[in-house]
């Protein structure tokens, strides 16, 4: 364990898209120093450093170089999931706390791998799973452990950003997106399978019907998933990527969700505001709370990361660690099981 009056020492594997949240992020933390950069790409290494303030920050094309290199406490891995395995593999024996993008080595199988890996050298894995995280769904699940909506009965998420039309879809910002043969359940619902378990507990079982509006991308880029949970009540995760929401950010929340109960009901819109109606009441009062509006999703990249940190240098579990992480990968499987053979699934 690092010295817990020192700097958090952490380097970053990846400068892409997402990747460049990540060094913001972590470059806005005081008690983390950045060390080290893995990235290809000399440009876009040096676009993301210039974007953070940090244009002298080391770069190497290989992340075991890096490691030995610059001793990071922390290597937080935002490579594409196919790099994912290989780099646990190689970083593990090298590195105490590794925090790693999903999907997360993609699949179940290669997360089972990383998880032995990971244990085998002791060394701390967690996945980034920055949904939960959002703001608005931290003050719903604060108002749901306070009662405020009595029994809760269904959690409903509408995903509509938009930016799925048209043969130039998603080209502009993640270009993959378009030659994933699994999209939208492996690469975005599964943010709300995590973020439903979050607020209702465990997933008891699923029903699930999907498919392909875009002919220009090979995946499925619409569904309807049902869930069972095991406090009794059910979710419906209504998503496609074609159709949109209100909003000036549509990538802000993504979409619209209600919680309903006993009684009340909550509900999130596309500017981030959470709605609560008294049942029996037709008037919604807005309950107001604390955010930033700044880059993805309400700055959820900055406070998933703050959490896993602030859990493992307390020497606490984070909810975030691989092992409890890879739930959500057995469930999603349970989805396209269930899409495919049109049958009810327990998981």
């Amino acid at each position: 364990m690092p010295d817990l009056g020192a700097p958090v020492r952490v380097a970053v594997v990846g400068a892409g898209y997402f990747g460049r949240f990540h060094l913001d992020a972590w470059s806005r933390m005081p008690d983390v120093v950045l060390v080290g950069l893995a990235e290809r790409d000399p440009g876009r290494a040096a676009t993301a450093l210039a974007e953070i303030g940090a244009p002298d920050l080391p770069v190497f094309s290989d992340a075991a170089e890096m490691a030995d290199a610059v001793s990071p406490d922390l290597v937080d891995i935002t490579a594409p999931p196919e790099a994912h395995l290989t780099l646990i593999e190689t970083l593990a024996p090298k590195v105490e706390h590794i925090i790693c993008q999903k999907p997360f080595c993609g699949g179940l199988e290669g997360a089972e791998a990383a998880i032995r890996l990971a244990e085998s050298h002791r060394t701390r894995l967690a996945v980034h799973e920055n949904i939960r995280f959002q703001p608005w769904n931290g003050e719903i699940k604060r108002q749901l452990d306070a009662g405020l909506i009595g029994t809760p009965y269904q959690v409903t998420f509408r995903l509509r950003p938009g930016d799925g039309q048209g043969p130039d879809a998603y080209l502009d910002r993640q270009p993959y997106f378009q030659t994933m043969p699994r999209f939208l359940v492996h690469e975005t619902a599964i943010h709300w399978v995590d973020t439903f378990r979050y607020l209702l507990g465990e997933v008891t079982g699923v029903f699930a019907r999907l498919a392909r509006l875009n002919p220009a991308i090979a995946g499925e880029d619409a569904g309807l998933i049902l869930f069972d949970f095991d406090g009794g009540a059910r979710g419906l995760f209504d998503g496609n990527r074609l159709s949109d929401h209100a909003a000036t950010n549509r990538r802000r929340t993504m979409g619209e969700m209600w919680v309903e109960g006993s009684e009340a009901t909550l509900r999130l819109d596309g500017a981030g505001r959470v709605w609560h109606r008294p049942f029996g009441a037709t008037a919604e009062t807005e309950r107001p709370f604390d955010w930033r509006d700044r880059h993805f999703g309400g700055d959820c990249v900055y406070l998933c990361n703050r959490s896993i940190l602030d859990d493992w240098w307390a020497g606490r579990a984070s909810p975030m660690e691989a092992q409890r992480y890879i739930r959500n990968q057995v469930i999603q499987n349970a989805i396209y099981r269930s899409a495919d053979t049109g049958q009810y699934l327990t998981v």
